[in-house]
């Protein structure tokens, strides 16, 4: 029996192995990555134990001290947040992020305030030049003697470049892009990824040396390179941001030294990047007058309620399917409100285009918006607008509920904090008496509605223009003979007020 070949083949790229040569990998499908490693097949028998230091015999956990290990503030009290304090000596952070949403202006500022406070920062740009990397410091005021620069795609460069500055704070901007000649496949490989991210995360452990890792992202959105390398480090983050609003926004997605439910808002400047420690206004339109179509809610994001307008906008249509264009929310989520309007309130939705956005294009995947979504919807379809001090939320069912949310305290505290004192949280657990209660408050002063009808709680008609003396007894002499009630006269000065269910005072606009 032929004995079995001890030589193994490995792939450059991946890391697949093979017991002979193929001219294509298995696993990732690249041509010519498979090579021979010369690695002996089987497994070690013994192994012998070494001989530990007194330094590393294990201690009892209660006499280990946690002062070294303590959190020390950046400077920027958003990233601060998300870090659970600040940075961590010794730990490893990965920052990702799309290209041009921002992560070095953001890693630059670090590095200023960290060298404002005297110590030694190496700064490693292996994507940028250290002249351009001057002229972003000197745009965003980051200049400092204890900030140090260096070009570098090697990886025993780098190494070489913290033995010889002895830094404080290590910024690798970024790691697919540094490279190690032992290894012989391109940068950015999941094999370099792997080395690249070990050797530094050694580093940073032996010194006690925080280091922070810029990552890029793929397509959906996920970092790029193996999934190893968020096992690896101690902390992910994510900076998330439109390129077409200044709004920034920091998540932790793995932190071990404090939450991952708190979020950083930032906003890009000319200058750099700001921090937005209370974004409270940035959701809210500017109008004087109270507006149909409009409602406030308080979305919860991380440990941050902030709130968020939603504006909808209903408009009749002749084709035979109607549009239904969502920016913000999720479009799923408003076809089944509107299904719960037209079923349960009898609202006609079904010829109309329905249209719901979000104020400063926050994104809201809170299901404790969809009671503001579908009071917007209601708002917009009858013409009646809402005043500026009420807020709503709470989730919809499909039976017509109205359930609790997570942290309805939190946002309650937040609403009348902001001058919200009209909120309808989920303490109204049927959504027909939601929009009563909604749609009977006194809307703002210089409103163009009138309130809903004291005695029925109906959804009145907006008032219309005048009618001439002519007019008026022509109106009464087709009313009095079919009219049952007497009708009350208004007092001089007063709106005459019409109350109409919202689906009779729908078509009769149309």
């Amino acid at each position: 029996m032929a004995s079995k070949n001890p030589n193994a083949y490995r792939c450059t790229e991946c890391g697949w192995q093979s017991v002979k040569w193929v001219g294509r990998c298995g696993e990732c499908q690249a041509w010519g990555t498979v090579v021979s490693s010369a690695e002996n097949e089987g497994i070690a028998r013994t192994v012998k134990a070494a001989k530990l230091s007194e330094t590393r015999i294990a201690q009892p956990i209660t006499e280990i001290s946690t002062e070294a290990a303590s959190h020390w503030a950046t400077g920027i009290h958003e990233f601060d947040r998300v870090l659970g304090g600040g940075l961590v000596p010794g730990a490893t952070i990965l920052l990702s992020g799309e290209p041009g949403v921002g992560k070095s202006t953001l890693l630059l500022e670090v590095a200023a305030k960290a060298a404002e406070e005297h110590l030694r920062v190496l700064y490693v740009s292996a994507e940028e030049s250290v002249s351009q990397v001057k002229l972003r410091a000197e745009r965003t005021h980051s200049l400092s003697p204890t900030l140090m620069l260096a070009a570098e795609t090697d990886l025993s460069t780098v190494l070489g470049q913290i033995d010889a500055v002895q830094p404080h704070l290590v910024i690798v901007d970024s790691v697919q892009t540094v490279a190690s000649n032992s290894i012989d496949s391109a940068a950015g490989s999941p094999t370099q990824v792997r080395e690249v991210a070990s050797a530094l995360i050694r580093v940073a452990k032996e010194r006690s040396l925080p280091v922070i890792l810029v990552g890029h992202v793929t397509k959906d959105g996920s970092i790029a390179g193996p999934r190893v390398l968020e096992h690896l480090v101690d902390v992910v983050c994510q900076f998330e941001g439109d390129r077409h609003t200044s709004l920034r926004f920091v998540r932790a997605l793995k932190n071990r030294y404090g939450p991952t439910d708190e979020v950083g808002c930032f906003e890009m400047t000319a200058e750099g990047i700001a921090e937005v420690p209370d974004p409270s206004g940035l959701f809210l339109s500017r109008s004087g007058e109270a507006v149909s179509g409009t409602c406030v809610t308080v979305a919860l994001d991380g440990r941050r309620a902030m709130p968020v307008e939603i504006q909808a906008l209903v408009v009749k249509t002749t084709a035979p399917n109607p549009r239904r264009v969502t920016n913000g929310v999720d479009g799923s989520r408003v076809a089944m409100l509107l299904a719960v309007l037209e079923r349960r309130l009898t609202i006609p939705l079904g010829d109309r285009d329905v249209y719901v956005s979000t104020v400063g294009g926050v994104r809201l995947i809170d299901p404790s918006a969809d009671l503001a979504i579908a009071l917007a919807i209601a708002s917009a379809n009858s013409d009646l607008a809402l005043p500026h001090t009420f807020a709503a939320f709470g989730e919809i069912s499909l039976a017509g509920e109205v359930r609790p949310v997570a942290s309805a305290g939190l946002r309650m505290t937040e609403a009348r904090r902001l001058g919200f004192t009209d909120i309808l949280g989920p303490d109204e657990t049927q959504i027909r008496r939601a929009f009563r209660i909604a749609f009977e408050k006194q809307p703002a002063p210089g409103s163009r509605v009138n309130p809903a009808h004291p005695s029925t709680g109906s959804f009145p008609v907006q008032a219309r223009s005048p009618q001439t003396r002519t007019q008026q007894t022509r109106t009464q002499q087709a009313r009095t003979p079919q009219s049952k009630t007497p009708q009350k006269t208004p007092a001089p000065g007063e709106t005459p007020i019409t109350p109409l269910r919202l689906v009779e005072t729908d078509r009769t606009r149309d």
